[in-house]
């Protein structure tokens, strides 16, 4: 992004970087929204909307009134420098005093200096080079991003003489320094101007530090992109296996909460079928079991429920009732705790379990590997193939 008060050299230093006129120069305001020129296959103008469907992570300047009626975007074919790795992002000039934007400037440009990685400050020492608002801007985005920005003094050859130069620089980094934020050791700000053959010029032009600071720029978001491509993989990859341990003990919890909802549902079954054995083993009389089931069959049912018999024995006659009730209770408990236990958790499906699974390969065995193959080709753009081995 180039920032700074009007007629600053913003849209010059573009048409110079890319070798094409495609910015309006003058000394008029004559970038009143933000443009941004990118390099494509065919020149091209695009509208606002164009604009934002092109990049889709500007959709949030819609929401700044009037912004969008003022975007553009210059698709130029040049492959001048490393224009085909960067989209500029030319701002509208700043002044102070009454001059009204059609949107709120100060708010958009402090959104877009948290999405670029690069912010060029320029200071034209002919027009308002103190202009309080890019100030104030530039004092906004240096609370969090203070790496990003860079300052230069613009059209220096058009500042005098040696000394005039550098009085003016004074100025600024004075101005500058009033600003708690901006009062830092190492300040710089190199002097630039565009070339010009037919107009010759003692001063030091420091416009190829731009392009090296811009390439720097380029080197460091491909590192920065690549590396966080890494860390999401890996945050992916351990969210997903961190997913299917949680189904797999919820899986575990709810079989063990199964096994023990059908213990207590035997439990609450057996009480109450103990106490019809009981009751029917104390009530009927022997010759209507006889009856039933016959000498023999009575004798064996006789065996069989002699435990009972010498269970109930040994409760006085006065509390049978009483325990009768306390075995109907406990039976409803076991009942309860058994609908109890058979409330489990939700758990996966097989269908979620394998898309899990399918995003779990493709990360690991496709973007991972891809990433790393990425990797190799940079740096071999940057050391011999031995040092790789």
């Amino acid at each position: 992004m180039l920032m700074g008060n009007h007629s600053a050299g913003k849209s010059s230093f573009i048409n110079w970087y890319i070798e094409e006129h495609i910015q309006r120069t003058g000394v008029a305001i004559e970038t009143q929204g933000f443009a941004f020129i990118t390099s494509g296959r065919k020149r091209e103008s695009l509208t606002g909307d164009a604009t934002l469907h092109l990049y889709p992570h500007f959709k949030p300047l819609q929401t700044f009134e009037g912004v969008s009626e003022y975007l553009s975007t210059e698709i130029s074919t040049s492959r001048q420098k490393k224009f085909s790795l960067v989209t500029f992002v030319d701002t509208p000039g700043l002044v102070d005093g009454d001059m009204k934007y059609p949107f709120d400037v100060n708010r958009a440009l402090l959104w877009l200096g948290e999405l670029c990685d690069l912010a060029l400050v320029f200071f034209d020492p002919m027009g308002q080079a103190l202009c309080k608002r890019t100030l104030n801007i530039v004092e906004k985005i240096n609370e969090h991003h203070g790496d990003k920005l860079r300052f230069y003094l613009s059209k220096a050859d058009e500042a005098g003489g040696e000394s005039d130069r550098q009085r003016v620089l004074m100025q600024i980094v004075q101005e500058l320094c009033k600003r708690p934020g901006l009062n830092k050791c190492g300040f710089d700000m190199p002097t630039i101007y565009i070339p010009n053959p037919n107009k010759p010029s003692r001063c030091v032009n420091q416009i190829e530090e731009v392009c090296k600071t811009i390439e720097k720029t380029i080197t460091q978001t491909v590192q920065s992109t690549l590396n966080t491509l890494g860390r999401d993989c890996q945050k992916l990859t351990e969210t997903i296996e961190q997913k299917l341990q949680e189904d797999d003990e919820t899986i575990s919890s709810n079989r063990s909460a199964r096994a023990q909802g059908c213990m207590f549902g035997l439990l609450g079954l057996m009480v109450p079928l103990f106490l019809l054995a009981s009751a029917l083993f104390g009530t009927i009389p022997e010759e209507l079991w006889n009856a039933l089931l016959g000498k023999e069959g009575a004798e064996t049912l006789a065996v069989y429920l002699f435990p009972l018999h010498s269970l109930w024995s040994l409760i006085p006659a006065d509390y049978v009732v009483y325990v009768f009730v306390a075995l109907a209770i406990l039976s409803i408990v076991f009942v309860l705790l058994a609908q109890r236990c058979f409330r489990t958790r939700t758990t996966l499906s097989k269908k979620q379990r394998r898309y899990l699974l399918d995003r779990h390969v493709y990360v690991s065995e496709v973007v991972l590997q891809k990433k790393k193959r990425l990797y190799e080709e940079y740096l071999k753009q940057s050391v011999g193939e031995h040092d790789m081995s």
